[in-house]
């Protein structure tokens, strides 16, 4: 559920390219794209039976149909049309490119979790595999205004040691929480679910960045969204703090770490196979409300966005603040 614990990322005052496309880099290579122009799904890759809506859109960044997210009634946790899944070619780096507008009376949970929107599971985990429990699935979402990027690990929770740091004693563990801080991001949530226990770790912006009020934030209005996840390597049986994440909101670069572990010598040949675009609002949405959603693309690479700190330039790690925020 990842709704309790969150990483807070420190800010660096910054000016990048705030209105510009990310552009790719030419190690980039698309994976799967949906432009949304029609419900032939199954034909372009979805599976699990997809039956998403569209609507014709004059404003849509791709084409003139967009797929719309229609929560109908208060009190309903998925969307008329719901979600789907495409299989990825097995890999260890990717970067999701959406755009994204709100409902202008869009209301948020207010509980600092939900809702779900897009996420990727891997190779460790068969075809059907529900997001919630894996050996490893990354979140990119939206909470409360604020972007996140997020994981949890729960199958690879050690049950009889919960609570335990168990990273300087077992690669036999989990890394989102329940079994100890793996990279120093912290140790993140851990709950009880029935008889079991669940996780989550999450990486935030600053601040809201999808607002109500008019302006370059205003969620009324078409965002750029693009989420990389590059998986760390595994060195002798051992995880390395070398995995990478990173968030984009129009071009600007919000969050931005490259010392993470997602994966330990438990799964050391773990690679991401899986797009998953399942709107969830858990506690069931307030009112009816929509989303709207277009020109999605999967790349296997990384974007490369104006001035973007390098790996290893004294900004790593921080997040971007707009000038004169």
């Amino acid at each position: 559920m990842l709704r309790r614990w969150t990483r807070p990322c420190s800010v660096a005052a910054a000016l990048l390219a705030a209105a510009a496309p990310a552009a790719l880099s030419a190690e980039a290579r698309l994976l799967f794209a949906e432009s949304f122009e029609d419900t032939q799904w199954t034909e372009r890759g979805w599976y699990d039976g997809p039956h998403m809506e569209i609507v014709a859109a004059d404003d849509a960044p791709e084409g003139k149909t967009v797929c719309i997210w229609d929560w109908q009634h208060a009190g309903d946790v998925s969307p008329s049309g719901g979600g789907a899944r495409a299989s990825l070619p097995p890999v260890t780096e990717v970067t999701l490119s959406a755009h994204v507008r709100h409902d202008p009376e869009w209301q948020w949970t207010g509980r600092g979790w939900h809702p779900h929107m897009f996420h990727f599971v891997t190779d460790a985990d068969d075809k059907y595999v529900g997001p919630a429990h894996t050996h490893l699935t990354f979140y990119v979402e939206a909470v409360d205004g604020i972007p996140r990027l997020a994981i949890q690990d729960g199958r690879n929770i050690d049950e009889e040691r919960v609570g335990q740091d168990l990273s300087a004693v077992t690669e036999a563990r989990s890394v989102a929480g329940c079994n100890g801080d793996s990279d120093g991001h912290g140790e993140g949530d851990c709950y009880s679910v029935g008889a079991r226990h669940a996780n989550g770790k999450v990486w935030q912006a600053d601040g809201i960045w999808f607002s109500a009020d008019k302006g370059p934030r205003y969620m009324g209005d078409w965002h750029h969204v693009q989420a990389h996840f590059r998986l760390n390597t595994v060195v002798d049986g051992v995880a390395q703090r070398d995995g990478a994440l990173q968030y984009w909101y129009d071009g600007e670069l919000l969050i931005d770490f490259a010392d993470v572990v997602f994966r330990t010598g438990q799964h050391p040949d773990m690679h991401i196979d899986q797009f998953l675009m399942t709107p969830y609002y858990g506690p069931g949405v307030p009112r009816a409300q929509r989303m709207w959603v277009d020109d999605l693309r999967i790349y296997e690479g990384r974007p490369e966005v104006g001035t973007a700190v390098g790996r290893d330039g004294p900004g790593w790690g921080q997040v971007k603040a707009r000038h004169g925020r």
